[in-house]
């Protein structure tokens, strides 16, 4: 016999419903401001206007910013998802001096403050001698990716069954064959998941990359704290929509109802 779930309480729904309102009226007044336009005169409502979005599809300067994010972003991807899946397997399936010790310190970008963490990447560069510019952005981000990705990843190693590799050796495949075939498809969700968080938090991130960065090395989440200087503008609005819109499309094409990439 099924189990019926009884139903919410009432007070339990208007304090979601007052929680989603406070989370999502911003967004969307955001989207809304996007496409107001100045009026027509004293008295008259603001007209609907596409004018914003096209002085952000003509102007230099954030589209540069915005293929310095998306640059850095696919590469802090790219190694943080290698390193970060190779680290989880390590640890979750063989045991050596400081196995522990390396487990905890995996926690320790995610627990630290980000002015810390972008203060001592600074210093460490500089100690290195590094030209700060895209190259050292990169390297920063993927430092506090990795752990994202290892922890992921370790969440989708929890309760595999391991005798599906053995039963693949003993068919007579060899150690890669048995990763790229049966290893790999069973963990490749949480390879994308991790994945697909160190880019969302390399294109967003701000602090970090603010420490890191050098002179023509902008990236987008930098060039709209530069913009917003001299007030929050309807190009800021049209930009944040436009992110905002992406973020969407990525949710909607990873997470679809019933056939979801991730499960």
């Amino acid at each position: 016999m099924a189990h019926v779930r009884p139903p919410s309480p009432r007070s339990a729904r208007l304090v979601t419903v007052f929680a989603f309102l406070i989370l999502y009226i911003p967004l969307i007044s955001m989207v809304v401001y996007s496409f107001l336009g100045p009026s027509a005169g004293p008295g008259s409502p603001n007209q609907w206007t596409l004018e914003w979005y096209r002085r952000i599809a003509t102007n230099s300067a954030v589209l540069d910013s915005f293929k310095i994010s998306l640059w850095v972003g696919f590469w802090a991807t790219v190694v943080s998802t290698v390193i970060g899946t190779a680290a989880a397997l390590a640890v979750e399936r063989y045991r050596f001096p400081g196995r522990r010790m390396f487990d905890a310190i995996t926690h320790v970008p995610l627990i630290m403050p980000e002015i810390v963490l972008g203060l001592s990447m600074l210093i460490w560069f500089v100690l290195l001698r590094i030209t700060l510019g895209s190259f050292s952005i990169i390297l920063a981000h993927i430092t506090f990716s990795v752990s994202y990705v290892i922890i992921t990843v370790k969440a989708r190693l929890d309760g595999f069954d391991y005798a599906l590799e053995e039963a693949a050796r003993d068919l007579g495949a060899s150690s890669w064959q048995t990763f790229r075939r049966v290893t790999f498809p069973l963990i490749w969700p949480g390879i994308l998941s991790g994945a697909l968080m160190a880019f969302t938090l390399s294109f967003d991130d701000f602090l970090i990359t603010f420490f890191t960065a050098g002179v023509g090395s902008d990236t987008l989440p930098l060039k709209i704290y530069s913009m917003i200087k001299f007030g929050v503008s309807p190009e800021i609005n049209a930009l944040s929509s436009l992110m905002l819109g992406a973020t969407l499309l990525l949710v909607v094409a990873f997470f679809k109802p019933g056939k979801s990439a991730l499960v």
